[in-house]
């Protein structure tokens, strides 16, 4: 049996006290490569702010497989593209976690660094400002800044977004190699045609799982018109949180059930965890 990298138990994820991602269960495995879909808000990027725990749960947890690492890679929207600095330097930041803000890099740091740029196709762009890169040119040095992570764990919140198509074969390539050393990837993607053609797994989300496992299955209509549903119920200012296994947390700060005609029937939804 493949070993679990990640665990949630009952996951609740929030912002000032209002819930964003719902009584998620199930389980990563070692060396996964799942993408995260849902439409926007539907929590993937909370999600994965959970998981390196920049959100602290509002119930549940989330366990990491002891002495993984993580390298997580934000949305490009989150990024401050003002500030002063090379791409050399960009990249290097990810040998914070080994060297520290003060540390000093190491010949085999520079070779490392150097060595990403070029998987990455970016050889001689070192000096080049950071403001003057394109979107494509700035994922790309942002996927080599993971690459010297060399982390067990990568999280990539929509990579795709405002890239050309040659840089998004590139990257997917990458992502690929990633899981073919074993690495367990989780990525947040928006085109189900990607989805469908390069993520073994899925999780289907709106604030709440709406099915997880291979993708095939996740991706059936039934799933998508559900996962449809409960989005346009949240959007039309009906927030609500009815937990699987148990009353669970109370949210006594406006969460209430749908409006008539929505997706709440009085019944309880199956708990939803990827195939053992």
């Amino acid at each position: 049996m493949t070993e679990a990298c990640l665990t949630f138990r009952d996951l609740t994820l929030g912002y000032d006290s209002h819930p964003a991602v719902h009584h998620l269960n199930g389980t990563v495995k070692h060396g996964s490569l799942t993408a995260l879909v849902g439409a926007n808000g539907s929590g993937k990027s909370t999600l994965m702010k959970g998981i390196i725990g920049v959100i602290a749960p509002m119930s549940g947890m989330v366990t990491r497989k002891w002495g993984a690492s993580v390298a997580y890679l934000p949305q490009q929207s989150e990024l401050d593209r003002s500030f002063p600095a090379r791409v050399v330097d960009l990249v290097s930041m990810g040998l914070w976690p080994k060297r520290g803000l003060l540390g000093r890099t190491t010949r085999q740091d520079r070779a490392s660094v150097a060595s990403a740029l070029l998987a990455v196709g970016l050889e001689g762009f070192e000096t080049r400002p950071v403001d003057t890169l394109s979107g494509g040119q700035l994922q790309r040095a942002l996927f080599a800044r993971v690459l010297v992570q060399n982390a067990d764990i990568i999280l990539l919140d929509e990579p795709f977004n405002a890239v050309d198509a040659q840089t998004v074969a590139d990257l997917i390539a990458l992502i690929g190699d990633w899981h073919g050393e074993g690495r367990t990837v989780i990525v947040a993607v928006h085109d189900l045609g990607l989805v469908r053609d390069h993520f073994p797994e899925t999780l289907l989300m709106a604030r709440r799982p709406i099915a997880w496992g291979p993708t095939a299955e996740v991706l059936r209509p039934e799933n998508l018109r559900r996962a449809r549903r409960f989005d346009e119920a949240w959007h039309d200012d009906a927030p609500w949180c009815e937990p699987q296994d148990g009353p669970g947390h109370r949210h006594d700060d406006g969460h209430r059930h749908p409006p008539a005609g929505h997706a709440d029937t009085g019944r309880r939804e199956p708990a939803v965890s990827p195939p053992a």
